[in-house]
């Protein structure tokens, strides 16, 4: 608008008076903001618009320096649209209307007629593959988030597993040490003389209040129990049988060295469950997945804490998604187990090869 005003008295600018040149191109720039909410009928509009006003004045919109870059623009736009058919329809509007557009200026050139509409067509062309570029880019970065949610919702699944899978071995513990107080208490209560009524019947509610907690927590962990699990009537699993999960690994073919340092003390349930986990992790870990030559489990008890480390020979996995027995999330179980206790979990390959499973669990003494 500005270039048509300052150029109306040089040689071959419009014709057409300021208060239809003005407007017009002020028609034209509203339809192209308009192209975010109308993708495909802004640009056309553009190029509708422009053939029209050709009827009336032929040099107006020629004689316009910004009209060729702002066509070459609306062009890219009407080729990006992600509707094939719309950006075909959008081509060609463009080209009818270019051609128009150059057939009405006096004095033009066959080949302005051809040459030029094709320069339009091909920043067209240029959207269109730019359009695809684009949903390929964008399709691409929709798997990755997806991959992403899956990989979280998958992690808290086995977390809950895990959890799930902690509560029911915790409850034989726990429920093992509420039967023998409460077996105890009973028999305290018995021995008591006929004229100690007040300490018979405080003892009487602890046996009480102790069976009724049995009952309900065998009331909640047994909706936690896998149906097709059956009951657990293998021994509690324990570092003082180690021995035994080692001797297993080695039947598997897999040699495997056992180092206890340290005296060995006796251990929180919860925490002797553990540590025997972490155990058994590892060397599981390192027979169906690492294909480990060798592995070696060192125990270490030590003032305050106990040390667990397996170490193999095997393909050293990524610590951010370990292989693992657990469908893939054992790692994952394991640090859920230990930051129960307050203790570390370093897992990850080693530098000279393998594989590191590594924890330090607090005791308290």
């Amino acid at each position: 608008m500005v270039d048509t005003v300052l150029a109306r008295n040089a040689a071959g600018s419009p014709d057409t008076s300021l208060w239809f040149a003005l407007p017009a191109m002020a028609v034209l720039a509203i339809v192209i903001v308009a192209h975010r909410r109308f993708p495909f009928a802004g640009p056309a509009a553009y190029w509708l618009i422009g053939a029209g006003i050709a009827f009336i004045d032929p040099i107006l919109l020629p004689a316009a320096e910004s009209f060729f870059a702002v066509g070459l623009a609306t062009a890219f736009l009407l080729g990006s649209l992600r509707d094939a058919r719309m950006a075909g329809i959008g081509l060609a509007i463009i080209v009818a209307s270019t051609a128009i557009l150059v057939s009405r200026i006096p004095g033009h050139t066959t080949a302005e007629v051809i040459f030029i509409p094709l320069d339009f067509a091909i920043c067209w062309f240029a959207g269109f593959v730019f359009r695809r570029s684009a949903d390929q880019a964008q399709a691409a970065e929709a798997r990755v988030i997806v991959a992403e949610r899956d990989r979280e919702a998958d992690a808290l699944r086995a977390v809950v597993e895990e959890r799930t899978r902690i509560a029911r071995e915790l409850h034989d513990i726990v429920g093992h040490s509420v039967s023998v107080m409460t077996v105890q208490t009973s028999g305290v209560r018995r021995l008591l003389r006929p004229e100690q009524e007040q300490e018979r019947e405080a003892l009487l509610a602890v046996e009480r209040t102790g069976r009724e907690a049995l009952a309900e927590m065998r009331r909640v962990v047994g909706a936690l129990r896998d149906p097709e699990g059956g009951p657990a009537l293998a021994p509690q699993p324990s570092l003082s049988r180690i021995d035994t999960l080692v001797a297993q690994a080695r039947e598997t073919g897999l040699p495997v060295d056992l180092q206890v340092e340290g005296k060995p003390v006796p251990l929180p349930a919860g925490v002797d469950l553990t540590a025997y986990r972490l155990v058994q992790e590892g060397l599981t870990n390192a027979i169906k997945h690492a294909a480990a030559r060798h592995a070696d489990v060192r125990v270490r008890y030590d003032t305050g804490h106990v040390e667990i480390e397996v170490c193999d020979d095997g393909r050293g996995a990524d610590d951010a998604d370990p292989t693992s027995s657990n469908g893939g999330h054992g790692l994952v179980g394991m640090r859920e187990r230990v930051s129960i206790y307050g203790g570390e979990l370093q897992a990850g390959p080693r530098a000279e090869g393998g594989y590191r499973l590594r924890a330090r669990i607090p005791v308290a003494t």
